[in-house]
């Protein structure tokens, strides 16, 4: 994990229309940067449309939202079709990014060792430095409140973290 109040990695990395988006060109604004694994997957999916559900509320509080993941351009532009989502997704295929990021690791599934990305959100401030992050990101999650089981979206966690980060 990078650690709260260092120089977020500075980024340019195409989005789903190959447009290049650069971290220095949207210095001023509060920056949602999630990574995840692949798109058009079950959590991933969830993900992508949660935060694409509450993309109008972060807007509200200037904040701009970005999907990452080793997918191609033209992956993203199916996956935001298919699902009809109205985030930004960034395409890292050489992986630098990812790398910078410290979220290209070695997982573990079923036995089996391979390097992939490990799902890790990241809040950056205005002034392009790491605000908060969470590592191992479950999208969604049950817990009980006042013996009442209820389901913690991830993407509603990271827009009550930077209110509160905004009202300090």
């Amino acid at each position: 994990m990078l650690e709260i109040g260092t120089k977020a990695p500075d980024f340019c990395l195409p989005n789903q229309d190959d447009v290049e988006i650069c971290l220095r060109d949207i210095k001023g604004k509060w920056v949602v940067l999630y990574f995840y694994p692949k798109d058009n997957t079950p959590g991933c999916t969830n993900e992508a449309c949660d935060f694409t559900e509450l993309e109008p509320q972060f807007d509200d509080i200037d904040a701009v939202i970005f999907g990452v993941s080793a997918n191609t351009t033209k992956q993203h532009r199916n996956f935001i079709e298919k699902k009809n989502l109205g985030i930004t997704l960034l395409s890292d295929e050489e992986k630098n990014m990812l790398e910078q990021y410290g979220v290209w690791q070695q997982k573990k599934m079923c036995g089996r060792e391979y390097m992939g990305i490990v799902r890790t959100t990241y809040l950056i401030d205005p002034n392009g430095n790491i605000a908060f992050g969470w590592e191992n990101v479950k999208v969604r999650q049950k817990k009980k409140i006042s013996g009442e089981t209820v389901e913690l979206r991830h993407a509603d966690l990271v827009k009550e973290k930077l209110e509160d980060l905004q009202n300090r």
